[in-house]
């Protein structure tokens, strides 16, 4: 359980999550807190950090589903265009919903649909000048920002928490992985 998350221009939480361990232990002694110190500030991040990108989104004239579709492509190097089977799979979404953001981003003209080589069904999906262009703005915004937001750490820290993070994340989506996938 967590207090209030904070959103960016709010104020700090009022206690930090070893207060909030230390009070769930005296009120519900045998309740297991060992997470909450790594849990909460987790969220907290996971807020402040959605909300930063969500401000430096909407000034660089692109949403997240947008931004997560073009930097797929992008990604993959020139031609910059890959099937939208590729595309669902590097994006872990529904291909419904991949369908939808390419129809989206099509419609927009920063992205154009094409026969692909492989099959009557294959469909390969490229960057137009304008996508490509948006894409390079939007990510040289948000990953200069995010840069800017953990500079304080120093390359040990950031080596050291990379790989702790690794380690939970493998290990959280073991655990809570699907039966079957």
């Amino acid at each position: 359980m967590t207090d209030a998350i904070p959103v960016s221009g709010e104020a700090a939480p009022p206690y930090p999550a070893a207060e909030i361990a230390a009070a769930w232990r005296r009120e519900r002694p045998g309740t297991p807190t060992g997470s909450i110190e790594i849990v909460t500030p987790i969220w907290w991040l996971a807020k402040l950090f959605a909300a930063d990108r969500g401000r430096v989104l909407r000034e660089a004239g692109i949403d997240a589903a947008t931004l997560d579709l073009l930097s797929v492509v992008r990604r993959s190097g020139p031609p910059y265009a890959l099937t939208t089977r590729e595309i669902t799979r590097r994006t872990m979404l529904t291909a419904g919903a991949i369908s939808q953001r390419i129809a989206r981003a099509e419609r927009d003209g920063l992205v154009r649909r094409a026969p692909g080589t492989t099959g009557r069904r294959t469909v390969l999906v490229s960057l137009t000048d304008e996508g490509h262009a948006l894409i390079e703005r939007s990510v040289d915004a948000v990953l200069g920002r995010e840069a800017a937001l953990v500079s304080d750490l120093t390359a040990d820290e950031r080596e050291t928490l990379i790989g702790l993070l690794d380690k939970l994340m493998a290990d959280v989506r073991r655990r809570t992985a699907e039966p079957g996938t």
